[in-house]
């Protein structure tokens, strides 16, 4: 089999940071086609629409959805009934429902649908499951905090209903902890602090047990004006881990231990696509979106003083 003909949907910060580098640097893929409502000026054939892309006679195997996430899906359908195999940018989708559908729909044509979790290939990370494997937890704590107006400048989606607000960062830790930690977990309590003129949190609290009762704290806010702090701390009955993510690399502090290791996100991930295209099956775990479900649907929507970029 040669490289996967493969063509990236929605040209925005995250696939030129990522994507693009990612797939130049695998040999397992080859861009073919991009899809923008405007010239990316990259050195493929541009289209402003997927139905366009089809139409051209230029043969692709697969794409990538780095869109928002309130127009995935009905892109994702049409990549599937084209025949298309669907890399998905996290958030998967904007609700649990319409991923669940296309992953039905992807069983039933036999094609690859991967919901990517960027953050589980950061260094680290399997380090960090493979040690509390063998310990009891006694308490999680999640802060990830940032300044929106450095990290999402001008993304008008991420404050519309859909686009999560801070849990769109947030639901990186989560992808995380529900990859780390060796029981299930699940919110009891949330608090979620609302712009007066926007849809979605700029700041939430949401608390956690997991079947063994313990507690488990998380605390997202976009106000951080300071460094950013992206943490998973994990007291253990034999000491604490503390996982830091931030970009370009990865700090996991063990009792005794310490290990670190560049970004390599995007590569691994890009690895992971080519293996379940070619072993034909598919990776759609949803659990950091129901955490994020959950968290709406319980928390306590406190209004806050309007947000301007």
């Amino acid at each position: 089999m040669g490289a996967i003909r493969f063509a990236l949907i929605g040209v925005g910060k995250i696939a030129r940071d990522q994507h693009l580098p990612a797939i130049a640097g695998n040999p397992d893929f080859d861009l073919v086609a991009a899809v923008s409502h405007h010239d990316p000026e990259l050195d493929v054939p541009w289209f402003a629409t997927l139905d366009a892309l089809m139409a051209s006679g230029i043969a692709v195997d697969a794409v990538a959805l780095c869109t928002p996430p309130q127009v995935r899906h009905a892109l994702a359908v049409q990549a599937l009934h084209h025949g298309l195999h669907v890399f998905l940018e996290k958030p998967p989708g904007a609700t649990l429902a319409e991923v669940e559908t296309l992953r039905a729909i992807a069983d039933a044509r036999g094609r690859t649908l991967f919901a990517s979790w960027h953050s589980r290939y950061a260094a680290g990370v399997d380090l960090a499951k493979a040690w509390l494997a063998e310990r009891q937890i006694r308490a999680v704590r999640i802060v990830w905090r940032e300044d929106v107006r450095e990290w999402h400048p001008g993304q008008e989606w991420i404050w519309q209903a859909g686009g999560l607000g801070v849990f769109d960062p947030g639901i990186n830790a989560l992808s995380i902890a529900t990859h780390i930690l060796p029981q299930p977990f699940h919110a009891t309590q949330a608090v979620l602090y609302v712009p007066a003129n926007r849809d979605a949190p700029i700041a939430a609290d949401v608390a956690f047990t997991d079947v063994s009762g313990t507690q488990m704290s998380m605390n997202m806010d976009w106000r951080e004006t300071g460094a950013p702090t992206w943490d998973i701390t994990v007291e253990t009955d034999d000491g604490t881990l503390r996982l830091s993510v931030a970009i370009g690399h990865a700090r996991l502090v063990l009792p005794h231990a310490l290990h670190e290791g560049p970004d390599r996100e995007y590569a691994a991930l890009y690895a992971r696509f080519a293996r379940l295209i070619a072993d034909g099956i598919s990776d759609v775990d949803v659990a950091p979106l129901r955490h994020v479900a959950d968290a709406f649907l319980l928390g306590q929507r406190r209004l806050v003083e309007p947000f301007v970029e």
